[in-house]
């Protein structure tokens, strides 16, 4: 279980050799699919099993999570609601994550991650974030496609999934350009 066994520090990271208390910021959340890179291995349901059963590993991929949203910009407000809000650097990461869009795939990556190993109440507060700064705010320009079509349709509860929608239609300016993701 070599995902488990990273976040519970017993495996290093391949190839790279670094363990998950070296290299937090550049951890990607593990998936039931293939993702970019080659070398990562899939996440298997045993293992995401013994990973939501194991209170070290839910901490450290909520560090991860922290993490990575200091890299974009955004601080977890509420680690039992999931709520975010802007960091204090959010200014110059919002700079960067609009103008480097691979971080739209890796946003997508954690939202899913978040959802199969126990967080999917992280979810939707991350997407409505993310709609609020992309439609209402007029920030991260290039972000708003992916928010729209790939973020909304990671949230792995319908009824949060369904209101996101409804909130994105809403503020949605164009009714008739929207397309339902």
């Amino acid at each position: 279980m070599p995902n488990l066994q990273f976040y519970l520090g017993q495996r290093a990271s391949s190839p790279d050799g670094i363990y998950i208390e070296d290299f937090h910021n550049n951890w990607l959340f593990p998936l039931k699919e293939r993702g970019m890179n080659y070398q990562a291995k899939e996440i298997t349901k045993k293992e995401i099993e013994a990973f939501l059963e194991d209170e070290t590993a839910k901490k450290r991929l909520v560090k991860s999570y922290q993490l990575m949203l200091d890299f974009y910009g955004i601080q977890l407000s509420n680690d039992s609601t999931g709520e975010v809000r802007r960091a204090n650097n959010w200014r110059y990461r919002f700079y960067n994550m609009d103008r480097h869009t691979h971080n739209n795939l890796r946003i997508t990556r954690i939202l899913k991650c978040l959802g199969i190993l126990g967080f999917p109440n992280y979810q939707a507060p991350l997407v409505r974030f993310f709609l609020e700064e992309t439609i209402v705010k007029g920030n991260l320009y290039n972000v708003k496609e992916s928010v729209l079509n790939y973020f909304i349709s990671a949230v792995i509860v319908q009824q949060q999934r369904k209101e996101l929608v409804e909130y994105a239609y809403k503020l949605y300016e164009v009714k008739h350009q929207f397309v339902v993701p």
